[in-house]
């Protein structure tokens, strides 16, 4: 009874934090940690548990009081979604409304790693404006929608207006929900949670734009929830379309929902484990056909399919965060699917795709705005193998060192500025200076 009682003032006590001064704020923590200490002195080794953890929790608060750190945004975050995206979770009822979007200014540099001229030129482009719809129609049902207008226009062949997801949830419990519609394949860090103000740099990393095709959603069905410390999601959804693949990889294989050929389905899991806080470390697995009975693969008695493998981590520990992902995928049948797409030389499609990123970054003003100076290196290559017979191209084998800092003045709002050197194999790697301007609501 001591137990339930000391932790019903806890909890009590806890949702006052805002208005309160610093002061006394820390002699309330103190008091109740006291009250905790000797509950826990009182009761048998079994029974600590909870305890030990409300008291960690409060012990890290007075910490970060004291050190005069400010407290974390208070956002909602369901089932992997960016806290804009997942909006219509935190509603009782309703219609609910968000958003994002991103102007992005990139100067390429004049000549190319090996000298000659790049023959780029600086562009400024309105890259992204985003429209989250969602509406929940009781405890169970909800339909959560995401409308992107890209580059500002549908005249001239510029841009277009695509829906990047559109799914309904029956959300029966926490360790087990379904999910219907287009959906974001829960692979690698980017995909899901692509909004500008949680990945640093103006553009996204390169191995999550071409090895993991980001934003990557197909149609489809699944479940997801949430077992003790492990997060989960499944799906069967439409395979890809391999007539559309390139040496430079699967991107252009993405259906995006647009009466999709569905003669050749795939599956995708993804597991992390969230039970520590600041930590999220997990994998996922995507595996499928895609030749999706094109005349030209029948012809050629090709039948690539597609796996593709991705391992994660996403440490945040007070200004410091430690990003890193690898992504291994594997094109089978590459050789068959070569003839039947006419492909020769150096145009092969890579039999192995391979790469990795891994990112530091630190904020200069925990305690105010975010100001966070950040390094990221990358490296990929779209035909790590090719079939026997077929030569690489060494362009398609790059390393990218990206440095740059961001600016949240308010946490909706974001700044970027950052520098990339991008090198190949081939000796064409072009460096840039990016510059972005992203919110969220």
């Amino acid at each position: 009874m001591r137990i339930v009682l000391t932790l019903f003032l806890l909890f009590a006590t806890a949702g006052n934090v805002f208005g309160q001064s610093t002061e006394s704020r820390l002699e309330e923590l103190e008091r109740e940690i006291a009250a905790l200490r000797a509950a826990v002195a009182a009761r048998e080794d079994g029974e600590l548990a909870e305890l030990q953890r409300q008291l960690e929790a409060l012990a890290e608060e007075v910490e970060r009081l004291r050190s005069g750190e400010a407290p974390p945004p208070e956002e909602t975050k369901a089932w992997g979604l960016a806290p804009s995206a997942a909006k219509v979770y935190g509603v009782k009822s309703g219609l609910s409304l968000g958003g994002y979007g991103e102007m992005i200014y990139q100067d390429p540099a004049a000549r190319r790693q090996d000298g000659l001229p790049s023959g780029r030129r600086a562009e400024v482009d309105f890259w992204r404006a985003v429209v989250y719809l969602g509406y929940k129609f009781d405890d169970r049902f909800l339909l959560n929608t995401e409308i992107e207008y890209e580059h500002g226009t549908t005249s001239g062949g510029v841009g277009e207006v695509s829906v990047e997801f559109a799914y309904i949830d029956y959300l029966w419990r926490p360790q087990f929900n379904l999910r219907g519609g287009m959906v974001l394949l829960p692979v690698g860090l980017i995909n899901e949670l692509h909004e500008p103000t949680v990945f640093h740099g103006a553009v996204r990393p390169a191995v999550e734009r071409t090895l993991i095709p980001s934003t990557w959603r197909e149609n489809g069905l699944g479940v997801f929830g949430e077992v003790g410390p492990l997060a989960y999601r499944a799906f069967v959804v439409n395979g890809m379309d391999a007539s559309r693949f390139s040496a430079g990889g699967w991107r252009g294989g993405r259906q995006k929902g647009a009466k999709a050929a569905a003669e050749d389905l795939a599956w995708v899991v993804r597991v992390d484990h969230v039970g520590i806080p600041g930590l999220l470390v997990g994998g996922s697995l995507y595996s499928g056909g895609a030749a999706q009975e094109r005349p030209a693969f029948r012809a050629a008695a090709a039948d690539p399919r597609t796996t593709l493998v991705e391992a994660h981590l996403d440490w945040r520990w007070r200004a410091l965060t430690l990003r890193a992902l690898t992504v291994h995928a594997r094109l089978s049948d590459a050789a068959a699917a070569n003839r039947a797409l006419g492909l020769t030389g150096s145009a092969s499609l890579g039999s192995r795709l391979k790469g990795w990123y891994g990112e530091a970054a630190w904020d200069l003003l925990p305690s105010r705005a975010a100001l966070e100076l950040f390094v990221r290196w990358e490296e990929l290559d779209t035909q790590a193998r090719v079939p026997a017979g077929f030569t690489a191209n060494p362009a398609n084998d790059q390393r990218i060192l990206t440095l740059g800092l961001s600016f949240q003045p308010i946490h909706q709002i974001v700044l970027k500025a950052d520098w990339q050197r991008v090198q190949t194999a081939a000796r064409t790697g072009v460096n840039s200076v990016n510059l972005g301007l992203g919110y969220v609501f």
